[in-house]
């Protein structure tokens, strides 16, 4: 059984972003989201496709049987935007059923089962079965602002963020050294060894740090660093 606080805050999560989901117009699908190149269609489909391969692959994990979220890289790309040429009532329904298979086998994972391995692919990258909770979370979190529409990072829950930048931080932090100081929690995390001091809110470090683009300067959710330079964080 997976954390209840995990579940209880995924669960939320997706409550709200099935909300904002299912209450788009029909000309909102089509229009750009945050992410470079992508529509909200694009976005949406991309939710659905996660939520139905970590499904797959929880459900091989309870079966006994190696079941890689996604056949391939190049399949998984063409699966995206294959699902998000298709009819608004098609996606929405798809889109819903997903977020409901994936959030039930999230809660059923038996605790022996938990540090079973699972491909994201044949072959490719591995995480153990009991991360795909705070996975899914970050799927749901993450793409549910990067949708463009009322709901920012500013939005999110103070416990997801924490989560968030307690896994993005420490030794194992591939990009420029840096410590991001939370001005509103009185929190910080390293970023690897050395580095700027940079200041924010929680949330829009944690956007940041996932590789959006942020506000440098004082005020509102600005970013602001001494040495005078905000990094740059490679998209995640």
């Amino acid at each position: 059984m997976p954390d209840p606080r995990l579940v209880e805050l995924l669960e939320f999560g997706t409550r709200r972003l099935v909300r904002s989901v299912d209450g788009m117009p029909e000309e909102q699908w089509r229009q750009p989201s945050m992410l470079p190149g992508w529509s909200r269609a694009h976005v949406v489909a991309h939710l659905t496709l996660n939520a139905e391969g970590l499904a797959a692959a929880l459900e091989g994990v309870h079966e006994g049987r190696q079941v890689p979220m996604y056949r391939s890289s190049e399949a998984r790309d063409a699966d995206i935007a294959q699902l998000a040429r298709a009819s608004t009532s098609e996606l929405r329904d798809r889109f819903l059923g997903s977020t409901t298979v994936i959030g039930e086998w999230v809660e059923e994972l038996a605790d022996n089962l938990a540090a079973t391995v699972v491909e994201r692919t044949p072959g490719g990258r591995r995480f153990p079965a009991g991360a795909v909770g705070d996975m899914r979370l970050r799927e749901v979190e993450i793409h549910h602002a990067d949708l463009a529409l009322d709901y920012t990072a500013a939005d999110w829950p103070t416990e997801f963020v924490l989560r968030l930048m307690d896994w993005r931080s420490g030794d194992g932090h591939d990009g420029p050294a840096f410590t991001a100081r939370a001005i509103d929690l009185d929190r910080t995390w390293q970023f690897g060894s050395g580095g700027p001091t940079v200041s924010g809110t929680a949330s829009a470090l944690a956007w940041w740090v996932t590789g959006r683009p942020v506000h440098q300067g004082p005020g509102g959710d600005g970013l602001t660093s001494d040495d005078g330079q905000v990094p740059r964080m490679e998209p995640w």
